[in-house]
């Protein structure tokens, strides 16, 4: 069961989430909070697997929220986090993504793909789709270059899966990975894998962020 918490400043797209995402087997909503603080409060309080997060909120904003609910020690449970939002990558999402964010999901969605969104990130995903990875690399592209720095811990890549690597941060899916190496999906599942234990990342939008910001790969390029 997929234990979900709804934190939106809006009471009609709280009640409308939950009443669409409880009507589905496999999900159950732990809660709902009107404001970032009391997001946070309900997060520590009832342990969900996926928190859907709008951005723009009293009290406390989405980013803020999100930094504060993945901010636990090693071995404490972490849920995965999705920013809702009415506008597509704007520069609060793109933030709330470097804070650890999962992925974002806009509001109008149509309800499969809130449904999807939640079941993609429980089983450890990230919630980016092609198109919204070149809008990352046109918010990268746009920013002044920072001078490279390549954490120690990408040493511990080999050159495959620092290739690997390197096309996650262009968007591809698993299965173009596999056609772009020339090996089975199976096998870019255990790279991607690889990829993100070693470099301490929760998932494919983390490696994305990291990708760029660590030099890795460069929007031009």
């Amino acid at each position: 069961m997929i234990r979900v918490l709804i934190v939106d400043d809006q009471a009609m797209v709280r009640q409308g989430f939950a009443a669409l995402l409880a009507a589905q087997p496999d999900i159950l909503v732990v809660g709902d909070a009107p404001d970032g603080a009391q997001g946070v409060t309900m997060a520590r309080e009832h342990a969900p697997d996926v928190v859907l997060m709008d951005v723009r909120m009293p009290v406390l904003d989405g980013i803020q929220a999100t930094r504060r609910i993945l901010d636990v020690a090693p071995g404490l449970h972490r849920p995965k986090v999705v920013i809702l939002t009415t506008f597509d990558l704007d520069d609060y999402v793109f933030e709330a993504l470097r804070a650890g964010a999962s992925g974002f999901l806009l509001k109008d969605a149509p309800a499969a793909e809130l449904i999807t969104a939640v079941r993609v990130v429980a089983a450890g995903d990230g919630l980016l789709a092609p198109s919204v990875t070149r809008r990352l690399i046109e918010q990268f592209a746009a920013r002044p270059k920072a001078a490279d720095h390549q954490p120690a811990r990408l040493a511990a890549l080999t050159p495959r899966e620092t290739e690997v690597l390197r096309l996650i941060a262009r968007g591809r899916s698993n299965a173009e990975i596999a056609e772009d190496l020339v090996v089975a999906e199976q096998t870019v599942k255990t790279h991607v894998s690889r990829v993100l234990t070693k470099l301490d990342l929760r998932d494919r939008a983390q490696a994305v962020v990291f990708a760029y910001e660590t030099g890795v790969v460069s929007a031009g390029a």
